[in-house]
């Protein structure tokens, strides 16, 4: 399994700013994919966050014209809202998001994600499913020869039953042999799992997150969001299988595209 590294690690050869390579790659993104008379699709996270950053910057440059985000959070919401960028809703367009681009908190060879650490991968697959061309930003530490064990898997569930729903989401077959442990998140719904709170975290859709917790690779990730969809009680995952189209990879030396396995 790779590493995981901390905010700043060190390599042979120098010491590495993860959040200079977000901006890296955030920025990288909008400039190779976002263009004039867009849609674009606006992702929520500490790395999506220099996209949106980008857009506006390009729009108040004149570099850019007649673009329109679809935020996939309040927090990204409040954020396009204050740069100025001019913002649109699924229910108001008609044609496909042209791009969407957006963050992940692991990759695997096969571009599956698992998304939702910050607790808004309902909405982000939402606008996500519904855009021409997915660009995944992430830096190196991301990228994972599976997934499961560097990252908790959030599933969105309902309060009502939440106990239950969290039994029979850690006992699909699909995480058979896995270790999994499913534990409900607490304190702020956008801090990932972990506890920064006595109360149960609570979405922007009113509802609860249990993240799931790994020991070993989940072997089919596209077995296992099927699986998930199926138990009721649960209103979406954050695996996200078959959605990529681009992945961004910020590395030491540079951004560079990941190429699919």
């Amino acid at each position: 399994r790779k590493a995981v590294f901390p905010a700043c690690f060190t390599v042979p050869w120098l010491r590495v700013d993860l959040e200079a390579l977000k901006k890296q790659t955030g920025y990288r993104a909008v400039d190779d994919f976002v263009k004039s008379g867009m849609i674009v699709g606006l992702g929520t996270g500490s790395t999506a966050k220099y996209a949106v950053d980008r857009v506006a910057e390009k729009l108040k440059s004149g570099e850019l014209k007649d673009v329109v985000g679809i935020p996939t959070s309040e927090r990204t919401k409040q954020q396009a809202e204050e740069l100025g960028v001019p913002l649109t809703t699924l229910n108001d367009i008609t044609s496909q998001v042209d791009v969407a681009i957006d963050g992940a908190d692991a990759v695997d060879p096969g571009f599956n994600l698992v998304k939702g650490g910050g607790g808004a991968h309902l909405r982000e697959k939402l606008v996500e499913a519904f855009a021409k061309q997915f660009v995944v930003i992430v830096d190196q530490t991301k990228v994972q020869e599976g997934l499961g064990p560097s990252f908790p898997l959030p599933v969105e569930i309902v309060p009502f039953g939440s106990e239950h729903i969290m039994r029979q989401v850690a006992q699909l077959p699909a995480f058979k042999d896995t270790g999994c442990r499913a534990q409900l998140r607490k304190g702020s719904a956008s801090t990932g799992s972990k506890e920064d709170g006595p109360d149960v975290a609570v979405t922007d859709n009113g509802n609860y997150i249990v993240d799931l917790f790994f020991e070993k690779y989940i072997p089919d990730p596209g077995a296992a969001a099927q699986q998930l969809q199926g138990v009721v009680g649960v209103v979406e995952h954050g695996l996200f299988c078959g959605m990529a189209t681009d992945v961004l990879v910020a590395y030491p030396d540079g951004v560079r595209p990941l190429k699919r396995v």
